[in-house]
């Protein structure tokens, strides 16, 4: 969810303002990249004053998530709402909730990995007996929601039971099943939708500037979760995972076995990142599949490396390079299961290497 702030959209248009503490991040429904069905059930709440006490938003960390609730939170307490009811972005609630400064919008904190019930009692029971300072609302956002002990969950239940009228609090969650039932059945529950790899890569280039090749990559590695995908379009890691990634597979064909042990080896030392890796290499088998089914090189990922792709699709039947992808595929299921990393890949590149 950090990563969702840092590189928050900064409206440029009319209205935007300064804080007096630096620019104010106007996120609002208009900022935010794909979620369309989602939006759209808000503002449809918004515009017809049939706001629900409690949601629950469920997604992948980086999934916009945070962002959305922060959007919702803003168009709630906007003081001059645009006619397709979202924030206006320049009024004193606009700018409060922008620099996070709002009295009347709350995010539950916790000091170690589970929210205890001490937490939720302090900073929500307790809190949502004092009425709105300035607001029709008083907006809970609580993030990790899943990370509420049972204790903890059962207090909040309490008050969803019986919340007050101004009330609305927002669950954020990529475990839904670690909610008590009771919970989940209180809230209005809005699951987050992958983003489309064009819709992704189109605002990487037009909103930070990235290399279209660069954001395409980016775009097609994270599998529709924006977040995920500025995070590694920007990593200094992520371009050096790329590079190791191709500097192996443009090469494997002619890599004697003894050079493929050294390179299992080496990502023996990259564990925590290894299924990063295994991504990288489905996405260039994909394109070389891509390639030879349709010769179209505008579909190509790596689009730079056309000469290698084209070479290494001439010489891979359909079924070899199934197998290859099927051969990715299983390494992922091995680790999750404890089988000896070096075993398992060590398979999967001599898998790689029989096709050539």
């Amino acid at each position: 969810e950090k990563v969702e702030m840092k590189f928050a959209i900064i409206s440029a248009g009319e209205g935007s303002r300064l804080s007096q503490e630096g620019v104010a991040l106007l996120i609002r429904f208009n900022d935010i990249i794909g979620q369309e069905p989602i939006k759209k059930h808000l503002q449809t709440a918004l515009a017809q004053n049939n706001v629900s006490h409690a949601y629950l938003f469920c997604g992948d960390s980086g999934s916009g998530r945070h962002t959305l609730a922060k959007a919702f939170a803003r168009a709630l307490l906007c003081e001059q709402p645009t006619p397709d009811h979202d924030a206006c972005g320049h009024c004193k609630s606009c700018l409060q909730a922008a620099s996070a400064n709002h009295p009347d919008i709350r995010v539950i904190t916790h000091e170690k990995f589970n929210i205890r019930v001490d937490e939720i009692r302090e900073q929500l029971n307790n809190d949502i007996q004092i009425k709105p300072y300035s607001s029709k609302y008083k907006v809970y956002i609580i993030p990790d929601a899943h990370r509420m002990n049972e204790q903890a969950q059962n207090a909040l239940l309490k008050t969803l039971e019986e919340p007050p009228a101004y009330a609305v609090i927002i669950l954020l969650s990529d475990n839904e099943s670690a909610l008590l039932p009771t919970i989940v059945s209180r809230c209005i529950t809005l699951q987050m939708k992958p983003v489309s790899e064009k819709d992704i890569a189109d605002y990487l280039v037009q909103k930070l500037q990235m290399e279209q090749d660069v954001a395409e990559i980016a775009a097609g590695f994270c599998q529709g979760n924006i977040g995920q995908a500025i995070r590694f379009a920007q990593s200094e890691d992520f371009q050096i995972m790329k590079n190791q990634v191709m500097q192996l597979l443009k090469q494997i064909d002619d890599l004697p076995l003894s050079s493929i042990m050294e390179i299992v080896h080496g990502f023996s030392k990259e564990k925590g990142n290894f299924y990063d890796y295994l991504d990288l290499m489905l996405l260039w088998y994909r394109d070389i599949l891509m390639y030879k089914a349709t010769k179209d090189t505008n579909l190509l990922l790596y689009r730079d490396e056309y000469s290698t792709i084209t070479k290494q699709a001439s010489k891979r039947s359909y079924e070899e390079l199934e197998r290859i992808i099927e051969a990715i595929n299983k390494v992922k299921l091995r680790l999750d299961a404890n089988v000896n990393f070096e075993l398992a890949v060590e398979l999967m590149l001599l898998v790689i290497k029989e096709t050539c």
